[in-house]
Order: C-alpha cells, then sequence, then structure tokens
C-alpha cells in the first residue's frame, strides 16, 4: 500500500503525543524546563553528529572537511529566500490556525510546541528518502524507522511543551504524502551527492532547532528551509564537488 510508512509516522506522532501529555500532567514547572533543555541538548548532539558525519572525511589518518562552501552559500542564500516570504511566520499562523480549531486558546505554548516539533520531525534525509522508497517500491522499513525515532521525540517534547506538538503529524502526514506521490519525479534527483548536501545542512538546521529549545528562541529555523532546496541544487554544480 503506497503510503503506509507516512501514516504509521503520523499514527505514531500521535501515540508520542498523547503519551506525553499524560506524562506531562505529572510533572511540575521546573521538570518540565528541566525536561526541555535536557531534550534541547540532545537535540544539539544530534545535529552535530549528522552534520559533522556528512563534513569531515578520514583518509590515510588525515581529517579533511569538505562541503563548507556549500553550507555557507546554501545558507546564505536559502536564509534570504525563506525570509523575504516569511515561511516562519506562515507556519505560526498555521500553528495559530490549528490552536483555535483545537479550542486551546489559552495555550501560551501551543504554537511554539508545533513549530518546535514540527521542524525536528520533518527535517531530515530520512523523511526524503524514506517517503520516495515507500512511493516507489513500497518500502516503508526507513519510514519505520523514522516513526520510532519520531515517536521517542515527540512524546518527550509533548510532555516539556505541551500538546502542540502533537499537532506536527498534519506537517509530516502533508510532507512526507507528497514527496510519495512525486516519488517518481524526486527519485532521479536524490544522487548520492545531493542525499550528502541535504544530510549536511538538514542537521544543522536540527542543531538550530536545539539551540532553540536550549536558550529560547535564537534563530528562525523556518526561515531557513530553502537552504535544503540550494544544497540539492549545488550538487548538480561540478565545480562543487
Amino acid at each position: 500500500m503506497t503510503g503506509l510508512g507516512t501514516l504509521i509516522n503520523v499514527f505514531a506522532i500521535a501515540i508520542g503525543g498523547m503519551l506525553g501529555i499524560i506524562f506531562g500532567r505529572r510533572l511540575t514547572e521546573n521538570h518540565q524546563k528541566a525536561l526541555i533543555s535536557a531534550c534541547g541538548l540532545c537535540v544539539i548532539f544530534i545535529g552535530i553528529a549528522g552534520c559533522l558525519e556528512q563534513m569531515f572525511r578520514i583518509k590515510d589518518g588525515v581529517i579533511s572537511t569538505s562541503g563548507v562552501l556549500v553550507v555557507v552559500l546554501s545558507y546564505a542564500v536559502g536564509t534570504l529566500l525563506g525570509t523575504v516570504f516569511d515561511l516562519e511566520g506562515k507556519i505560526e499562523k498555521f500553528g495559530e490556525f490549528l490552536k483555535n480549531k483545537a479550542h486551546r486558546n489559552n495555550d501560551n505554548n501551543f504554537v511554539t510546541a508545533f513549530v518546535v516539533s514540527s521542524l525536528t520531525v520533518c527535517i531530515g534525509a530520512m523523511a526524503v528518502v524514506g517517503a520516495v522508497q515507500d512511493g516507489i517500491h513500497n518500502d516503508v522499513s526507513i519510514l519505520v524507522a523514522k516513526s520510532i525515532l519520531d515517536f521517542v521525540i515527540i512524546f518527550i517534547l509533548t510532555a516539556s511543551l505541551g500538546i502542540g506538538c502533537a499537532f506536527s503529524a498534519i506537517p509530516v502526514g502533508l510532507f512526507q504524502g507528497s514527496i510519495t506521490l512525486l516519488a517518481v519525479f524526486i527519485e532521479p534527483i536524490l544522487t548520492a551527492k545531493a542525499l550528502e548536501y541535504l544530510s549536511m545542512t538538514g542537521s544543522m538546521l536540527i542543531f538550530c532547532v536545539g539551540i532553540n529549545l536550549v536558550f529560547g528562541k535564537k534563530f528562525e529555523v523556518a526561515n531557513m528551509l530553502p537552504v535544503l532546496l540550494i544544497a540539492v541544487l549545488f550538487a548538480y554544480v561540478p565545480s562543487f564537488e
């Protein structure tokens, strides 16, 4: 069944969110703050690990780096585009829409929880590659693995940030579902180099999400989302190989 992987992912996020709500009610405000900091720290190091894995190379005992120029140019161009189109504001407006529909008008943390969790579970090569594999080969293995990770992440984030995190199932369903439907057209684009750049820049976005969790909002991560597209395009420029 085409799209089964995304359905499993959406279900896992929803269940993780519901369990997080139940668990979160048992936490005091100090406990929630401590949990947010712990989550942020973990997200930071997940981002660092993913980026360094693609950027650093060890050959004959010598460490070298690659993709530095791609990162710099992708973030410069991509962030400018995202800021011009105000993607952060649009995602926040969607969060406000969901907040009203869910009758959570008194929940001041809803939109923040929705944006943070949505960016955390949507960004990354697993979402793209898994959705493509689901669409073309009906192979849900990657998305099942992602679902397990997302379940844990959303469970912890919901316990600390609130019910807004559970609604991240919606953008995940829309994003991965769209990629699955367009998989035939997307697969040729996902060369090894494109996936490398996507993973590298995506991991840096995850790092920014972690920073926002620990230190408050320092980065408008949604405005940086075009970075992923720009990075993939650079994979087709010979001078960047």
